[in-house]
């Protein structure tokens, strides 16, 4: 059983994270050693605090737990879209559909208002009361960006067990962390000696 983790790890942000919130998005759960796990949109507040960091919705927006699932449900539709990227597998069909469904939720033209004393004019929803779906669109264009970019190409999962994090390699580097590349470092090294003692 998944046990959630309280305390934040101190980790960096993946390779790429910077470039894509959709990699950041990706990488908002942490697999950490001992089976434990730290959610960065467990939670309304958490979720919060994740899109304000990123400009995505306004500090006093009060999330609320539909929204927040919401997220992250999103969260594990791209990460699957990520996951068959780097496996060079097919995409599953209900993941695209919900980036898809996420893109198209959000109207790109400004809307037809009508306001009784001045009438008429064009503007878009006010974004308190659609903050949830622009951010969820936004991260879903993000994720649409960077499959079909050359970055693409460099998109890869975390060689160190048990990180799921994703992250866009440089070079030969197969880790989203230093962290995650000692652990990698010291297991292979650990296998070589108990590999050895056993002949």
């Amino acid at each position: 059983m998944e046990e959630f983790a309280i305390v934040e790890p101190d980790l960096p942000h993946a390779p790429g994270e910077d470039e894509y919130l959709s990699l950041a998005l990706a990488n908002s759960v942490i697999a950490l050693p001992g089976g434990q796990f730290v959610d960065f949109l467990g939670t309304p507040d958490a979720t919060n605090q994740w899109l304000t960091e990123r400009d995505l919705a306004p500090i006093e927006t009060g999330m609320q737990e539909m929204c927040a699932s919401q997220l992250r449900s999103l969260r594990e539709q791209v990460r699957a879209l990520f996951a068959s990227r780097v496996s060079a597998l097919p995409a599953i069909p209900a993941a695209l559909s919900a980036i898809n469904d996420a893109l198209t939720r959000v109207p790109t033209a400004p809307l037809l208002q009508w306001d009784d004393k001045n009438g008429p004019y064009r503007a878009a929803p006010h974004p308190t009361t659609r903050i949830v779906d622009h951010a969820l669109a936004k991260l879903a264009a993000d994720a649409a960006d960077l499959l079909t970019s050359e970055a693409a190409e460099r998109l890869t999962a975390c060689g160190s067990t048990p990180c799921t994090r994703f992250l866009l390699r440089h070079g030969r580097r197969q880790w989203c962390s230093t962290r995650c590349g000692d652990r990698a470092r010291a297991a292979r090294a650990y296998a070589r000696r108990t590999g050895e003692d056993a002949e």
